[in-house]
């Protein structure tokens, strides 16, 4: 663990940061350009979610999502695997979790759990697909988990509209969650804070999840680093032949890796159901699942960083609907940002693979082969 929370830890935090700076910067001249009042959109984008508590609010709930789509991206790009598969396990954890809270008549000690659970239950089980068809069919993961993605959409849709919908409903969501089927406020009953726990609970959504993330953060990074699956998870991603001349069942260990993914893809959908929208309805998920991607990647699969990283882009989804709704910039602005960090993160991160691969080549053709050519390597962290 001080690996991964050391130096290079630091140092990778560090490029991020510099990363978002250098993109929020072309942003702003972006934003000048197209702007008849570029200082106060900018404004607006940067402190927007602090200005006002339900911001802030919405800020901290979406982080939150992101983060547990963040972990799952993380388990199964550390096994070299790409999965664009959360967003269909995110939309059945919603489903699974709505439907515990609406038909389920139990008290909320148990229901909530009970919704938690199911959740993460079905988002394993979907991953298992994707994970199978790649580990024994050698299926495209990018390809089998686009499609499950609008296996589960349709399924979704088609139970909220036609089942859990009531009849006499204006347009397509469910019941809202009664208080037992609604995730509790993150704020315990103490009595000093009586005022700002019913300011936080009126105008805020922020629930337990907030707990539930901090302990899926090491529980990712437990699996990941002091665990046999979690050796085997970066065994394969290292060298998937090395691993299998080591005797790691390669092949179970994709399967898991995709299915455990989902485990946290499914507590993302039970936040959404049970803790934000307290309904189902339709586009619950609004496509966050493939902003997972974009948070793990610039933690570098790193556990331990993913928290920071989900806050920092959560920031810049949050400050986009404030600059929206507040000047004459539209929110695309924040996908305009969000490229450029990608962009300027991956190349860093590219450079140096180009540069190794570069040197193995010339080694090759002066006929002395280099030492790491093969190697795999099996770190602490990214």
């Amino acid at each position: 663990m001080k690996k991964v929370l050391g130096s290079s830890a630091f140092r990778e935090l560090l490029r991020v940061m510099i990363a978002i700076i250098v993109a929020l910067t072309l942003g702003f001249i972006i934003t000048v350009l197209v702007s008849d009042d570029p200082i106060g959109a900018y404004k607006a984008f940067l402190f927007g979610p602090l200005s006002k508590i339900n911001r802030f609010g919405d800020w901290i709930e979406e982080s939150i999502t992101l983060i547990f789509l963040g972990l799952a991206v993380a388990l199964v790009f550390k096994a070299e695997l790409f999965s664009l598969g959360q967003e269909g396990q995110m939309v059945l954890g919603a489903l699974v979790a709505g439907a515990i809270a609406l038909y389920v008549p139990v008290p909320v000690y148990i229901r909530v759990p009970l919704a938690i659970l199911g959740a993460m239950l079905i988002g394993f089980l979907w991953g298992l697909i994707p994970g199978y068809l790649k580990a024994y069919l050698n299926a495209n993961e990018i390809v089998s988990t686009l499609m499950l993605n609008f296996v589960a959409l349709k399924i979704y849709e088609w139970l909220l509209t036609y089942n859990i919908k009531p009849e006499d409903a204006g347009y397509t969501a469910s019941e809202t969650f009664s208080a037992e089927g609604t995730m509790p406020t993150f704020f315990p009953p103490i009595p000093f804070l009586g005022e700002l726990r019913t300011l936080f609970m009126n105008q805020t959504n922020i629930s337990i999840a907030l707990y539930l993330v901090i302990i899926a953060t090491f529980v990712v990074y437990y699996l990941m680093y002091r665990t046999p699956f979690g050796y085997e998870l970066r065994m394969v991603g290292a060298n998937i032949k090395f691993a299998r001349y080591g005797g790691v069942n390669t092949k179970r260990t994709i399967v898991l890796a995709m299915a455990v993914s989902g485990i946290f893809a499914g507590l993302a959908g039970a936040h959404l159901a049970s803790g934000i929208h307290r309904k189902l309805i339709l586009n619950i998920t609004f496509g966050l699942g493939f902003e997972g991607i974009v948070v793990s990647i610039l933690a570098r699969n790193n556990p331990l960083l993913i928290p920071f990283t989900g806050l920092a882009y959560g920031y810049l989804r949050a400050g986009a609907n404030v600059m929206e709704r507040s000047s004459d910039m539209s929110r695309e602005m924040v996908l305009v940002i969000q490229a450029i960090i990608i962009l300027l993160v991956t190349a860093e991160r590219i450079m140096p693979i180009i540069q190794e691969r570069i040197r193995v080549r010339r080694a090759q053709q002066s006929g002395v082969p280099p030492a790491e050519a093969d190697a795999p390597r099996i770190e602490g962290g990214d």
